[in-house]
């Protein structure tokens, strides 16, 4: 028979919900800012960030997908619907043939440019300015630990990806 599992108590449960209810609710709000603000969605913003910090603006796809712990296929959707809009480009990668380099465009830029200010804006409107600083480096060293216990227990089949697929 198997153990009586050990249920959250009042706290725990509490806890547990509003971290859940608030990231949701939180990534929801600024992901519909910046749709509103510049025509991009969290998933075009996140890959126009990276490139655009890359001192090249161009990476191995496989980096890609490392730095943003996605899928293979999820990326290979969202590079596809960015290039048609003229974004970024797959290139061949002159290092690896089997590979490919994914480069920011000159359009990219200006677009990732464009919304960085107004997104930075939001997220200090509903998460930086809602704590003190003391507050902000506990929130970063609870997640810290919560993001090393992962890295630590794999889940089953995970290879370092995220679970939110394409």
């Amino acid at each position: 028979m198997p153990a009586e599992p050990k249920w959250l108590d009042g706290n725990e449960d509490r806890a547990w919900r509003t971290f859940v209810h608030a990231h949701h609710q939180l990534e929801l709000r600024v992901q519909r800012h910046l749709l509103q603000d510049s025509g991009l969605t969290g998933a075009d913003y996140e890959v126009l960030a990276v490139l655009s910090e890359h001192p090249k603006g161009r990476m191995p796809a496989g980096e890609l997908c490392a730095l943003l712990l996605w899928e293979k296929s999820r990326l290979s959707h969202q590079v596809r619907r960015m290039q048609t809009r003229g974004l970024i480009v797959r290139e061949p990668n002159p290092a690896d043939a089997r590979s490919i380099m994914i480069r920011l465009l000159p359009a990219g830029r200006r677009t990732i440019e464009s919304a960085a200010p107004a997104h930075v804006e939001h997220v200090r409107q509903h998460f930086i300015e809602l704590f003190t600083p003391a507050e902000l480096e506990t929130l970063t060293a609870l997640n810290e630990r919560v993001m090393r216990h992962l890295a630590e227990q794999p889940f089953a089949g995970e290879s370092g990806r995220d679970e939110r697929g394409a």
